[in-house]
């Protein structure tokens, strides 16, 4: 999402006692609803990806249980 394609106008529904203490504190409500609309779409892209790839993961894993890290040998810890 980029900010180079501007802006569109949206109507909101929000509590009416965290607006209001919002505009107390002068918050911007605009930005801080796209901060945490962005903050969701990461944290929903996160899960997506771990949904998509979890049986990758559980293969990795389960070999690494089983033989050991590949490279474990060259390490110095």
């Amino acid at each position: 999402m980029s900010r180079i394609e501007g802006r569109k106008p949206t109507n909101l529904s929000l509590d009416a006692a965290l607006v209001s203490r919002a505009r107390e504190s002068q918050v911007n409500l605009s930005r801080a609803a796209e901060e945490g609309i962005r903050a969701a779409l990461r944290a929903r892209s996160r899960e997506d990806w771990r949904k998509d790839n979890a049986e990758a993961l559980e293969s990795s894993n389960s070999f690494a249980a089983q033989s050991g890290l590949p490279l474990a040998g060259f390490r110095r810890f």
